[in-house]
């Protein structure tokens, strides 16, 4: 018996390394037969070897092992303290530190919300300080959505839709929701993938739709579209979105609804109008100073305002993108979020419109980090994924997640158990906030309000400290319209309110 299955696998590796020699797709099996299968393995298990056994605590990327695990713990009840002091370099050019005062104030004891709505809002809407980002039913599982969903509801905050459609999941729990709307209109197109007012109007009237937002780019991808394969695109994704089943899906890089700055503010009017005057906003990934300049004129002409806008950073988020566009495209978060509050004050408009915040906020320095750099709330998104299991696999786009968030393969999905990660989300939420609440106590502020760009500081050099108050310029109300600064002149004055001109 031994003998015959020997004989077995000596005649699979000769067949193997036939089949290496005669091959002609692969150089190194072609001259390394059986042996080159080896340098396939260990690349296929580099990622897990790199997270596990070499990357540092305060290395990893795009989420640090540090990071990660005040998440889980956060999530999971326990202490989030480490002892014997910082393991990082704090005199490394581009460190970033909040200043603590000599005269610390009580921490607050009940959380601040923000007041979402302008004065064209009839249903304002109070927001968290930190809420579940965009994310869509698609990209990932029934059950994490419902997880996030749940938790979002147990915890009092909001839950941004991401633009794959309004589905049960999303309204089954209860949660307040923030309905997104991208490219491809998914719940409210009409059969030729434009906009449908009347599908819109009738679930924007759904009583845990609190917000709508118009997706114009996102961190990951600024500038491009979307492919979802047929594959994919199932009887119950395909209901959810209103496209055929088993046929793939493409969202365009542009929509059909505006062309130019005037017009998408008009837009905007238009669906707080449909939405029954429930706040309205839109997510960018700022690109263009001088093309949000352009809409920041034709809201000061048209004389109408959204209600929020979300600044999403370059770093990227769950969506998967081509490499080009991850690493060298769209402004990062901080600087995106100065752009647009800058812009807001210049013009006078900042009193208006709300700024949330959504690109690698994971932790409470991060929360308040934010703050200081011109948001009043923030979104996360990996680091909700990592309070209901995410491991920072990186496969979330091959439908293959080892812990069933992002997958629509049902015996993936079932690892997320609803009860326990619903609790978690809530949990890591409220942790969150309350760490944000500490810091700004140590700071000697009493609430986001009393938060000002001196408190950031920046190492800029070896032996140098700058503080944001110092490295960027700030605005005062209304600047741009009196005398608009050298720095800002020339984008303010090729800003056209009729043209996108980058």
């Amino acid at each position: 018996m031994l003998k015959t299955l020997l004989v077995l696998l000596l005649g699979a590796l000769v067949a193997v390394a036939a089949r290496d020699l005669l091959q002609r797709r692969h150089s190194v099996l072609r001259n390394y037969p059986l042996l080159g299968h080896l340098r396939f393995a260990l690349e296929a298990l580099r990622p897990e070897i790199q997270q596990y056994f070499i990357e540092r605590n305060f290395d990893g990327r795009p989420f640090d092992r540090d990071t990660r695990s005040i998440v889980y713990e956060r999530a999971k009840g326990t202490d989030a303290e480490e002892p014997f002091g910082t393991e990082r370099d704090l005199y490394q050019v581009g460190s970033e530190y909040l200043t603590p005062s000599m005269a610390p104030r009580p921490v607050r004891v009940d959380p601040p919300r923000v007041r979402i709505g302008g004065p064209d809002c009839t249903r304002p809407y109070d927001m968290a300080l930190l809420n579940v980002s965009a994310m869509s039913f698609g990209s990932l599982s029934a059950n994490a959505v419902l997880a996030l969903n749940t938790g979002a509801r147990l915890g009092g905050f909001a839950q941004d839709t991401g633009e794959g459609g309004l589905s049960e999941y999303h309204l089954k729990p209860g949660g307040d929701l923030v309905w997104e709307i991208g490219t491809g209109y998914f719940g409210c197109r009409t059969d030729d993938g434009d906009f449908d007012a009347r599908q819109f109007a009738e679930k924007a009237a759904h009583e845990q739709v609190k917000c709508v937002s118009l997706k114009i780019s996102q961190g990951a991808k600024p500038g491009i579209g979307g492919v979802l394969p047929g594959p994919k695109v199932n009887a119950e994704i395909a209901a959810v979105r209103g496209v055929p089943q088993g046929r793939t899906v493409i969202s365009p890089p542009f929509h059909r609804v505006y062309s130019t700055p005037r017009e998408l503010v008009r837009f905007l009017a238009r669906m707080r109008e449909l939405a029954d005057g429930k706040p309205v906003g839109f997510k960018l990934c700022v690109g263009s100073r001088r093309e949000f300049l352009a809409v920041c004129k034709a809201m000061l002409e048209e004389d109408t305002t959204p209600d929020f806008i979300v600044v999403d950073g370059a770093e990227g988020g769950t969506g998967a993108a081509p490499l080009e566009f991850a690493d060298g495209v769209g402004l990062p978060l901080g600087e995106g979020l100065m752009t647009v509050h800058n812009a807001l004050v210049g013009v006078g408009l900042r009193d208006r419109i709300r700024i949330g915040a959504s690109g690698k906020v994971a932790t409470g320095s991060d929360l308040v980090k934010r703050l200081l750099q011109g948001a009043d709330y923030t979104n996360a998104a990996r680091a909700m994924m990592f309070a209901i299991g995410c491991i920072q696999a990186q496969r979330c786009h091959t439908n293959a997640c080892p812990v069933g968030v992002a997958t629509q393969d049902a015996r993936r999905a079932r690892a997320v158990d609803v009860g326990d990660k619903s609790r978690r989300v809530e949990r890591y939420q409220r942790a969150t906030v309350e760490s944000a609440l500490r810091i700004m106590a140590a700071m000697g502020v009493d609430g986001p309000s009393g938060l000002r760009p001196h408190q950031l500081l920046q190492r800029v050099d070896p032996h140098t400290v700058r503080s944001y108050e110092e490295l960027h310029e700030w605005l005062t109300p209304r600047q741009l319209l009196a005398s608009a600064p050298e720095g800002w002149a020339s984008d303010w004055r090729a800003a056209d309110p009729d043209r996108f001109t980058p």
